[in-house]
């Protein structure tokens, strides 16, 4: 039986992972940035010009979205580790797109570098 590592590590052989020192110009080249984290952990700190699309509704999103239909669109994608987003590059890739690269490490690999984040302010009700 196979483990969510073993996938994870499977993914991997079959994506692209954008090493985090080319991440920058990735980004920068990319027509669009994805976070697939979930919610509450995108607004807890994410990278500037993301937009969020968890993991879990990645695929549904991707189909019923016409901005994400082209399937050139250069895509890159990131989690909190690259667990998350190997698996989804790897259906990503599965569903055609085929500019699609995965930032190794992810947040955890980001934030370690002191990379910019936004953190988005919350109101205070005092």
């Amino acid at each position: 039986m196979k483990t969510a590592h073993d996938l994870v590590e499977a993914a991997r052989s079959e994506i692209t992972e954008v090493p985090l020192d080319q991440s920058d110009d990735a980004i920068r080249k990319a027509d669009l940035l994805i976070d697939v984290r979930e919610p509450e952990e995108y607004h807890a700190g994410h990278i500037r010009g993301a937009i969020n699309v968890p993991r879990g509704l990645l695929e549904f999103k991707l189909s019923n979205d016409p901005v994400l239909e082209n399937r050139g669109l250069n895509l890159v994608i990131y989690c909190k580790n690259s667990g998350r987003s190997a698996l989804s590059a790897k259906v990503m890739k599965e569903m055609g797109y085929i500019h699609v690269q995965s930032i190794a490490g992810g947040m955890d690999a980001w934030e370690a570098a002191d990379m910019p984040l936004v953190k988005p302010e919350l109101p205070d009700f005092d």
